[in-house]
This record gives structure tokens, C-alpha cells and sequence, in this order.
């Protein structure tokens, strides 16, 4: 399992293998965070990086009390697949979740 790292400065999380950075990048908007952008870079992809960085991302959003807006479509899927984290999800945008 990887280090992920919340990059303030970026707004994104991120983890670092190399030279090569894998990233989910958030807004935060008053009570809500959204997720629009999830990156792989070809060389870290097949080793769940991207599910470690929604992972970490929707355990800030829950450790913050903030609603997610998953505009990202890595995000959706992942929310999608545990429902865990559906509670999350800002009623407005439960429809983005299939």
C-alpha cells in the first residue's frame, strides 16, 4: 500500500512512485468537496492507486464533515462500489451515483 499525501498547496491527494504521481484532485466549496479529476499515470496503473487516493479523499471529506460532490467519474464508481461512502455524497449529486 502506497503513501498517500494530501497536497494542500495542489489541492489534490496524491502518491508519489518515482518520478511518476498519481492524483485526485478537490475543491473545497463551503460544507462540500469535489472530486472532478482522478489521474494514473501508465506506468502506476493496475495497483489500486487510484482506489487508495478515493479512499483517502472521501476519509478526509468524512474526518471534515463535508458533503462530496463526485464529479469525477473514478469517484462515482468507486462511491458506486461502497456504499459506505454513498452517505457522503451531497444529496444534490446522488444521481451521479449509479
Amino acid at each position: 500500500m502506497a503513501d498517500v499525501e494530501r497536497n494542500e498547496a495542489e489541492s489534490r491527494f496524491e502518491v508519489r512512485v518515482g518520478d511518476d504521481v498519481a492524483f485526485a484532485e478537490y475543491r473545497v466549496d463551503g460544507d462540500s468537496i469535489v472530486f472532478p479529476h482522478t489521474v494514473t499515470p501508465e506506468a502506476l496503473q493496475g495497483q489500486g492507486l487510484a482506489g487508495q487516493l478515493a479512499e483517502a479523499g472521501l476519509t478526509y471529506a468524512r474526518d471534515q464533515q463535508l458533503k462530496v460532490v463526485p464529479r469525477c467519474s473514478f469517484f462515482q464508481g468507486y462511491i458506486a462500489r461502497h456504499p459506505e461512502y454513498r452517505e457522503l455524497v451531497h444529496h444534490d449529486h446522488l444521481a451521479l451515483i449509479s
